[in-house]
């Protein structure tokens, strides 16, 4: 199977922290070390150059962007068990976008995630245009980000045209929102473009019950369904292993139509771990702090420093994540 069939066909994609050394600075044998981890757990792919990458690695003073690509791309071309879909996120507006996206390109990378944060001041049509800019260099991955950390409420209008574009393949919906979750689904179900996109949960909050749900809508007498075949979270950069036979899990029981009290109950034990990690309580202010304090716990990582000094954990996250630990070690 070709990647872009593989991705929307829907799979796991862990969407990948960086590591660095004690000093700050990108470590390369972690890194590498962190990508065999996520194959040997059983991936369908690896997203980078993403939020729990850093937005940082694309400041001038680390100038990382290129280098983490390179290597993430290297690592994972390296593994010949089965066909990985490799993901590259992509900023900024039009200019810095289409650059992103050529970069990727040409290590390799298969799609674009792309990014609408920080882009507060663009309408939907210059949003619209800037994915059909974004397309015509590579197939593209929408991404639906909450408002919380940066993203923006969509309508459901950018949706339908959203997946008009020919070139886009998927579409992660993270924005923790039931109600714009639907518009979004219903824009996937009911595009002629419907069986060329793959829907991705990114809704760290919902990540079971998404994954167990068949959306259904009703337009002149034509039932249209869509479901989320896959997932791209950095909820699944962590405790890998168990997660990918989670998801396997609950994909399976979706496809039968059997969907049962336990596994509601283990998609409630999801959230609550995720909201640990990912420090809702918080702001999400320790989020990536917190999925590197598991990979340290784990020891895939040598320490839980991001590039930004002030991203660290919050007060009392750690005793919650120790408090997960005890409480659902089938997660872990």
């Amino acid at each position: 199977m070709d990647t872009i069939t593989k991705l929307i066909n829907g799979t796991f994609i862990p969407a990948t922290p960086l590591a660095l050394d004690d000093n700050r600075k990108f470590d390369e044998e972690t890194q590498r070390g962190l990508i065999r981890y996520y194959l040997d757990s059983g991936v369908g792919g690896i997203a980078t150059a993403v939020h729990s990458t850093q937005f940082e690695i694309r400041d001038p003073q680390y100038n990382l962007f290129a280098k983490v690509l390179e290597v993430v791309a290297d690592e994972v071309n390296k593994y010949t068990k089965e066909t990985i879909v490799k993901i590259s996120g992509v900023c900024g507006k039009v200019e810095q976008a289409v650059r992103e996206a050529e970069t990727a390109k040409a290590f390799g990378y298969d799609a674009a995630l792309l990014s609408p944060g920080g882009l507060r001041d663009l309408t939907e049509d210059e949003l619209i245009e800037r994915a059909y800019k974004v397309a015509d260099v590579m197939p593209v991955v929408g991404f639906y980000l909450q408002e919380a950390v940066g993203g923006r409420r969509l309508s459901y209008n950018f949706w339908r045209r959203f997946c008009a574009i020919e070139n886009v393949c998927a579409i992660k919906c993270a924005s923790f929102n039931r109600y714009t979750t639907v518009d979004t689904m219903r824009a996937a179900a009911t595009s002629p473009r419907a069986d060329k996109i793959g829907m991705y949960t990114g809704n760290d909050d919902n990540i079971g019950v998404d994954l167990l749900t068949n959306y259904k809508f009703t337009v002149d007498g034509k039932i249209y369904e869509k479901r989320f075949t896959g997932g791209l979270l950095g909820h699944w950069a962590v405790w890998t292993k168990p997660s990918v036979q989670f998801y396997n899990r609950f994909r399976a029981a979706a496809d039968a139509g059997e969907i049962t009290p336990e596994l509601l109950t283990l998609a409630a034990e999801i959230t609550d771990s995720n909201a640990v990690v990912f420090d809702a309580a918080n702001g999400y202010k320790g989020c990536i702090a917190g999925m590197h304090e598991i990979l340290r716990r784990d020891g895939y990582m040598k320490n839980i420093l991001c590039l930004n000094p002030d991203e660290k954990l919050s007060p009392g996250q750690t005793n919650e994540i120790e408090r997960i630990y005890k409480m659902y070690p089938h997660l872990v």
